[in-house]
């Protein structure tokens, strides 16, 4: 086999030489930062034992390593403890390629060389090294990726997990050295040596010889690493993650005014705890939240179609300068074609979007039936509706429903990313239409917030739309309330100008009508029997068939990723915004006024019942 090298005068070259070639080239430079963040893991692995398991005496080295000072040894072991704990943590960082972790690394190379060569004697080890350290500054270019968005909270997470790491290596370093170890101390006298030897004091196990100096170091340096690192986080200035400025909401704002009718997600963009990066012509604009390193968009972008891939450029080279992975949350059909075509990126049909035709819908026939006898039920109840817009409320009013809604909220966090706006009555949203049940009689103004029994908030969605944003309920009201609701809200949108009302989200539920019908085979059978095992904790069948009953049609929506891999990574990183999945520090002592413990959301809890027949009034 050979290579045919094209110029003016073509010759072959054997393949074996292309090789050779290639290989004196080194690594393409996209794959280095990968490459070196896997060697800093085996090098940092490989520094850690070098300081903990003691130097070979019959190494060629030994002789020439007498002749230092006899208090290099155990300097040189706690070095190599720290420069190893410090490569492993530095790892990920450089295979996102963050400029700050290449620096550190570049620092810390060149000492672990020293501790390799002094202490262990070891040639392979400090040669490993030095060529990664060349490589680090041969690519240099390659890392530079800004810090991430800071949080206090990881000050605690480090102390927690380099601080029990310590203890379980300072323990493995106190019984490095049978043979030199005083007596035989039990368990409790190694784990004590070691709690001292991590404040700087030196414990009850005693060693012949110099080892007592190497482990006091080693254990030493352990305690100081911890507690400088940990100080570090929790004192370094923040650098707060991307909000919604002022200018930046009207510009989004003109935007939805002019394009906002084209994706019923568009509203949501508003929400105040996202960044946005707009178009160069400024007619478009991608809105985001970056979670544990995921660059997470939701929907389509905002403003002119054809705007779009300016955008969405912008978008990625924002990703690329942080080394954020990107990703697209329940985008429509046309926009994940329009990420796709733009980016490389791949899609996946992540479910579908429940659209009800407010012209097509009625409470009659036979598959109205249940919700019919349901709503009739509670109206007999003595309950009445009432359906109106934000701006049409009295500001006491108003507020009695903001306290409601915070106090029926199921969990301390609230939930909702893609199809949420996390606030209710700004006074910037007075066109969002929002859905109150009362309940009348002897026994309807009792409670705490009067005869407010329920409520459903919408946003709009372009000039004649809503797109249904929370639903919350009183516990103590009758089964139904989030149907009476809707069916309200559905009957009284034509007199507000709607015409198209976007219900809430079903994930996967394509598998699962398909997986029911007859004749489905034994895989979509068995993906739909995940799923509905998965609904015990995720709500997944109840909120698809809670949906169908309003005899919605299907808007399919879709996850824009990059490669398979990171799906885990994405997935995860959307259960934190969606409020899933929560990281931040516990406040055992800071409940909510009326709280008793964390529920699953109103509408998902009462989305099982409605499956029931009615009961008799």
């Amino acid at each position: 086999m050979s290579v045919r090298i094209d110029g003016e005068k073509s010759e072959e070259v054997p393949a074996r030489f292309a090789t050779v070639r290639r290989v004196l080239r080194g690594p393409r430079p996209e794959k280095v930062p990968g490459l070196i963040g896997t060697a800093c893991t085996l090098l940092g692995l490989l520094d850690i034992a070098a300081g903990v398991f003691p130097r070979f005496r019959h190494s060629r080295m030994h002789a020439a390593a007498e002749v230092l000072p006899g208090t290099l040894g155990p300097f040189t072991a706690a070095m190599a403890i720290c420069a190893g704990v410090l490569l492993l943590l530095l790892a990920h960082a450089l295979k996102r390629r963050k400029r700050r972790a290449w620096v550190a690394a570049v620092v810390l190379l060149p000492v672990g060389a020293v501790a390799q060569y002094v202490y262990r004697h070891s040639l392979c080890g400090t040669l490993l090294s030095l060529a990664l350290l060349a490589l680090l500054l041969r690519h240099r270019r390659e890392f530079a990726a800004l810090p991430d968005p800071r949080s206090r909270w990881k000050a605690l997470a480090n102390f927690a997990l380099l601080g029990s790491g310590s203890v379980g290596l300072g323990m493995l370093i106190v019984s490095s050295h049978p043979g030199r170890v005083v007596g035989e101390p039990g368990f409790t006298e190694r784990l004590e040596h070691v709690l001292y030897g991590l404040f700087g004091f030196e414990g009850p196990v005693g060693y012949t010889g110099g080892v007592s100096w190497t482990v006091g170091y080693s254990l030493g340096a352990l305690g100081l690493l911890t507690a400088v690192t940990t100080s570090y986080l929790a004192l370094r200035p923040e650098n707060p993650a991307a909000r919604l400025t002022d200018d930046d909401e009207t510009r989004l704002r003109d935007l939805l005014e002019r394009h906002g009718g084209r994706d019923s997600l568009g509203h949501f963009a508003l929400r105040r705890d996202k960044g946005v990066v707009f178009s160069p012509s400024g007619k478009a604009a991608v809105c985001y939240r970056v979670v544990s390193g995921v660059m997470l968009a939701s929907g389509d972008p905002i403003g002119d179609v054809e705007a779009w891939p300016g955008a969405i450029e912008r978008f990625m080279e924002h990703a690329r300068v942080h080394s954020w992975t990107p990703a697209v949350m329940g985008c429509s059909e046309t926009g994940g074609e329009v990420w796709t075509r733009e980016t490389g990126l791949d899609a996946l049909e992540l479910g579908d979007e429940a659209v009800v035709e407010v012209a097509d819908f009625t409470l009659s026939g036979r598959a109205m039936r249940n919700v019919r006898q349901m709503v009739k039920r509670i109206e007999r109840n003595g309950y009445e509706t009432r359906v109106r817009r934000i701006a049409d409320l009295r500001p006491e009013e108003l507020e009695r429903i903001q306290r409601a809604a915070a106090d029926w909220r199921g969990t301390d966090t609230e939930r909702g990313f893609s199809m949420a706006l996390g606030r209710i009555g700004d006074p910037a949203d007075g066109d969002c239409v929002i859905a109150t049940a009362h309940k009348t009689g002897e026994d309807g103004g009792n409670g705490p917030y009067g005869d407010l029994k329920a409520v459903l908030h919408f946003v709009p969605w372009g000039d004649h739309g809503m797109s249904l944003d929370l639903m919350r309920r009183d516990r103590s009201a009758d089964p139904g309330m989030n149907e009476l609701l809707i069916v309200a809200a559905l009957q009284a949108a034509s007199g507000l100008g709607v015409q198209r009302v976007s219900l809430n989200f079903a994930m996967f539920r394509s598998a699962l009508a398909r997986g029911e019908r007859l004749g489905a085979g034994p895989v979509l059978r068995g993906w739909r029997g995940l799923l509905v095992f998965l609904s015990r904790w995720f709500q997944i069948e109840s909120l698809y068939k809670f949906n169908a009953k309003f005899r919605p049609s299907w808007e399919p929506r879709f996850l824009v990723f990059r490669n398979t891999r990171d799906l885990p990574r994405i997935g995860f990183a959307a259960m934190q915004a969606e409020g899933f999945v929560t990281l931040a520090l516990p406040r055992p002592f800071t409940r909510r006024p009326g709280s008793r413990r964390a529920r699953p959301c109103a509408h998902l809890s009462t989305a099982p019942t409605a499956e029931r027949e009615p009961q008799a009034a």
